[in-house]
Order: structure tokens, then sequence, then C-alpha cells
């Protein structure tokens, strides 16, 4: 959803404002982690997690699947290997963290006297462009003979480092635009934010709109510090023939590190070249606007469906106590399902009764306004995965209705909580 609202708004605002679009799309990257952020904090939270909200076990039933359907046991199934899931990110991201660290050290290890030289005609320059962008740290130059392309390294000591063959392979003029291009992007402090920016890509490495979104992030910062370089110097032509010659070099260097040849070269070159002009389409914003307010109301729509959906959870270790629940709520116009395990037993598995295994499975189970069962959830495992098993497969397989809760005064799809005791005599 965020990337389609992402997409939108990247149509209306136009290829010509490069600094709302940036803005919006790193606003949309920060909403893709603080949403999932939002929700491990709220998992975490020990008064969340007892009001019972199933997340994955409710999304079928939100979808219209009945209970026959295949989805209603895949996100089931999703959450009791849930531990796995995570377990399996967890090595993704440790592997992903790891190479960002090499990376980095694979900067730094340019920055050393050792492998980089200095150059003071060119640090003259540097300067003095320093004080045409208003930029008040020193910035300092390197020249590097092994690398492979002009990079912009450094938070608190920006640098900017590059390769000794453009240095003697490129007429001053144009290289004096790309240096200008890498100011830019000091004056902007965009090594901080494509350092954050990829901490989030590690993150959520697995979600492909995430990736989409940093790309046009990457785009438009491109664009933006080619926007302040021409500005800056008055020569957006020159910046443009530098940018095509820088194309001959053919340099590839890795993302952690702001170069000039980021993005698309081609279309850079023709945006400097020529600026692409165009009117905002008030049809299509009207349109973006009732697609943001419909899922405004649908958003806030679904969170007083799962606040009702907690409040009507109860706990209940027998039929006896459930009922006595349900004849108190009555006053109230709400009532919580019962479940009646004495109608729906599940059968000690016989390998458990050889094991010796006990235990008590605790579980969340969407009863419909019908009496069906549609769905269970594994809630607080009893140990052993044959026993949560045998009493979800009792619940699913159980031909008798359940009597179902009510929310003011209405039958209604509600989750409840049970539990079942596994005992050996």
């Amino acid at each position: 959803m965020i990337a389609l609202l992402l997409a939108v708004s990247l149509y209306l605002i136009g290829s010509n404002q490069v600094r709302a679009r940036y803005a919006v799309a790193y606003i949309a990257l920060l909403a893709c982690i603080s949403l999932p952020a939002r929700e491990f904090f709220l998992r975490i939270d020990g008064a969340h997690v007892s009001k019972g909200i199933n997340v994955l076990g409710e999304v079928p039933a939100y979808l219209g699947f009945d209970a026959s359907s295949a989805w209603m046991g895949f996100f089931p199934w999703v959450e009791m290997h849930l531990s796995d899931i995570v377990g399996v990110w967890l090595i993704c991201v440790a592997t992903l963290a790891i190479r960002l660290c090499m990376g980095l050290f694979w900067i730094s290890a340019y920055t050393h006297p050792h492998r980089s030289t200095s150059n003071s005609l060119w640090q003259w320059r540097i300067d003095q462009m320093s004080e045409k962008f208003l930029i008040r740290s020193k910035v300092i130059f390197r020249v590097v003979d092994d690398l492979k392309g002009p990079v912009t390294v450094g938070i608190v000591r920006p640098m900017i480092l590059l390769p000794s063959a453009m240095l003697t392979g490129m007429p001053v003029d144009l290289l004096e635009m790309l240096v200008a291009h890498e100011m830019a992007h000091i004056k902007r402090h965009d090594y901080s934010l494509n350092l954050i920016q990829s901490l989030i890509e590690i993150i959520l490495f697995y979600h492909p709109a995430v990736w989409w979104i940093s790309r046009q992030i990457r785009n438009n910062r491109e664009e933006i510090a080619d926007d302040l370089a021409a500005r800056v110097t008055g020569e957006p032509r020159r910046l443009a023939l530098a940018l095509s010659e820088l194309a001959n070099f053919q340099f590839i260097t890795p993302q952690l590190a702001q170069a000039a040849q980021g993005g698309n070269l081609m279309s850079r070159i023709k945006r400097l070249i020529k600026p692409e002009v165009r009117t905002l389409n008030w049809k299509a914003a009207f349109l973006i606007l009732g697609l943001v307010s419909s899922s405004l109301t649908l958003f806030a729509h679904a969170n007083i469906s799962s606040s009702n959906a907690a409040k009507e959870t109860g706990t209940a270790k027998d039929t006896s106590a459930a009922k006595m629940l349900y004849r108190d709520d009555d006053k109230k116009g709400d009532k919580r399902p019962v479940i009646d395990f004495a109608k729906c037993r599940p059968m000690y598995p016989k390998e458990s009764m050889e094991k010796k295994e006990s235990g008590t499975v605790y579980m969340s189970v969407l009863v419909g306004a019908d009496g069906d069962i549609l769905n269970t959830k594994v809630d607080r495992s009893s140990g052993y995965r044959m026993l949560d098993s045998a009493v979800v497969a009792a619940l699913r397989s159980c031909k008798e209705k359940a009597i179902p809760g009510k929310i003011n005064g209405e039958y209604a799809q509600i989750w409840t909580k049970v539990q079942f005791v596994w005992k050996l005599a």
C-alpha cells in the first residue's frame, strides 16, 4: 500500500520536482520500517500480548476466505513456524550487515595516507568550492590509484576520493563539474542518509517494494545533486557534458558511497540539457486524495475491529466456566463465543502417550457469527508439537457448532481464547 501511494504521489508531483519526490520517497521508506518496528514493540509488550490480537490469523477471515480454504491453514502454519522464519531472517540480516561493514571498511581503507595521496592544487579548488556551497566543515581531497570511480565518504570529516586515471584523462573544466556534484552530496549530508537507507534495506531485504522505493530515492538524490551543482556553478550544460564523459569510463562503485555516476546517467544528462516542465493533473490529484481517504478509513475500521475483537477475547479452562462468562456478559449485550471440548475432544496421540508427553495448549479460535470454527492459532505451545497439532486438528474437524458471540446484541465473528490440558492418568 505504501509503494502504491508513493507511485501515485510521484506521478502527481512530476519529474521536475525532484526535491519533493525525494522527500516523499524517503518518508515512504521510513514508514516501511516504522510499521514493523511498531508491531515488534507492541508484540513484546505484555499487555498487548495478553489481549490476544492475532494479526496473521485474522487475515484469511478479513479477506473473505471460508473455513475450507487452503489459506485458512496457511497463516496459522506461519504463526506456528514463526520462530524458524525469524531465525532465517536473522541469518540473512546478519549476512547483509557483515557485507555492509566490509564495504565500509573497504572504503575507509582508501582514506588512509598509504592508499591515497593529496593534491595541493585540487585541494585549493575544493576549498574555493566549499565557500560557494556554504560548507563549513573542511572537505579533504585525495587521489587514489586503484579506485574504480569518484566517491564521497565521511560524516564528520567529508572526503572526496578521485581516481588518478580521471585526474589525468579528463579535462579540468569537466572534472570540476563532477567535483561540484560531489560537493552537493556533502552539502546535503547524503552520505549519512544513504547509510540509514542501507540499514533499512538490510532489515527489509525480503520486500520488493522497499527496493523499488530505495531505487527512487537514489535516482532522485543524484538529480538533486545535479541541480545543486548546476545552480552553484551556473553551467548545467557543462555538467551534462561531464556526465557524458564519465559514462565512457564505465565505472562501478559500491552504493555505500556517493558517486557521480549514480542513478541513470542518460536520463540525468537529458534532464540537464532539456528540463521537463509539467503541470499538476488536478483530476488525478482528486483521485489520489480519494484513494488516501479510503485507505485511512479502512485502516481505522480495521483498528476498531481489532480493538473490539480484543475486548471480546476470553480464556476458559472448561465449558462451564465459559458459559458463566457468557451469561455475565449477556447483561451488556456482548457475549464471548463458547467452545465445548466435550463435543470436539482431541484424541491423545499414541506416540505422545508412549513418550509420556503432557502440557497445556493455549489457543486463539475464530468463531463465526453462525457458530462455525473458522480459524485456529496456537498462542502458547504445550512444548510438544504433536499435542498442539492434535488440538488444532480436533477444532478444525469438529462438526459441532460453537455458541457464537455477540457485539452490541448482534451475532458477530469474534476471536476467543481457550486452553486444553493434556494430562496422563
